[in-house]
């Protein structure tokens, strides 16, 4: 039998499909086709990615496809519907409604970044910033889907989380999901509309934050992005101008009057812009101990900060230095 292609997906039922009243199809032989399918779409995991359109057909943890049922034909004609979309590179994200991050599911789809593994990174470190202080203020600017607010929140059930966001539509699912986890029996968070290059953004938090945490738009506007990013995520959450730094700049600006003496901040940045964000922190001159983090790849990631005590600028901007997450 030849390979699958993407038409077997998108214009064809296949005929492997068993009739109604027939024996179930094994998971291992319909995800073995669809595998096929996603890799010569391109897509960078296929099997991983078949066997999870598998186990949300069949209502399965990933881990049990191998004693599943298998697929009726109404499943399996459900499947090869999900692959071909996801051939043609719609997210797999959207496909299945959620995001995991961190030990969170949350919604997602139109209208809202799909959250990243390496963000989860700059998460963590907030987490660990928080916890290791008193009732902590954290504020996430650009929450998108709220994973990092939401995040911080289940994990440091003590703090007061703000979640800034500006797209009407990403706020729909911001709100969703912060509900969502309230109902689960999180903390609630605060959400704010607004933007965040706003100069009186916040303006009753002035001094008084303890952890700011950003993930903004940075991609420089020239650079190519894979066709889930350019077809599906929001172009405003995605490209932060000509230099990627159009959002950054200001949110640093504003950071370093939110926060308190003593405040953290972490902003995650494009992998290009590993020198150029703890230049812009260090040339602000309000913050001290400023870093830069890799991702797991080694890539830059992201970078910190901390809010000088003495609440002053420095004189001469303070060398920073190289760190890992």
């Amino acid at each position: 039998m030849p390979p699958a292609t993407i038409h077997d997906y998108v214009v064809t039922s296949l005929p492997q499909h068993p009739s109604k009243g027939t024996e179930r199809e094994r998971p291992s032989l319909a995800i073995a086709r669809a595998a096929r399918a996603l890799a010569e779409a391109g897509v960078e995991a296929p099997r991983a990615e078949a066997e999870l359109l598998a186990a949300y057909v069949l209502d399965v943890p990933r881990g049990r496809l191998a004693l599943a049922d298998g697929f009726t034909a109404d499943d399996l004609a459900r499947f090869d519907a999900l692959v071909g979309r996801r051939a043609a590179r719609e997210p797999l994200q959207h496909l299945t409604g959620v995001a995991g991050f961190r030990h969170l599911e949350l919604a997602v789809g139109p209208g809202v970044f799909v959250p990243r593994p390496e963000t989860e990174l700059l998460a963590g470190w907030g987490v660990e910033q928080g916890r290791s202080r008193n009732a902590p203020l954290v504020v996430d600017l650009c929450s998108g889907s709220g994973a990092i607010a939401l995040s911080v929140a289940q994990e440091l059930p003590d703090a007061r989380v703000v979640a800034v966001e500006r797209s009407p539509a990403a706020l729909a699912w911001l709100r969703r999901n912060a509900a969502d986890r309230a109902a689960a029996g999180d903390t609630p968070i605060e959400v704010v509309a607004a933007d965040v290059t706003d100069p009186e953004l916040l303006d009753e938090l002035v001094g008084r934050v303890d952890v700011l945490l950003c993930n903004p738009p940075y991609v420089p506007r020239s650079v190519a992005v894979p066709p889930e990013v350019a077809g599906h995520d929001p172009d405003e959450a995605v490209f932060g101008g000509a230099d990627g730094l159009a959002v950054i700049r200001p949110v640093i600006g504003r950071a370093a009057e939110l926060l308190r003496p003593g405040g953290v901040l972490g902003v995650e940045h494009d992998d290009t812009h590993g020198r150029a964000v703890p230049e812009l922190l260090a040339a602000d001159g309000r913050f001290t101990a400023v870093a830069e983090h890799r991702d797991l790849v080694g890539r830059p990631r992201f970078a910190t900060a901390s809010r000088r005590a003495d609440g002053q600028h420095a004189t001469g901007g303070p060398a920073w230095q190289t760190g890992s997450s």
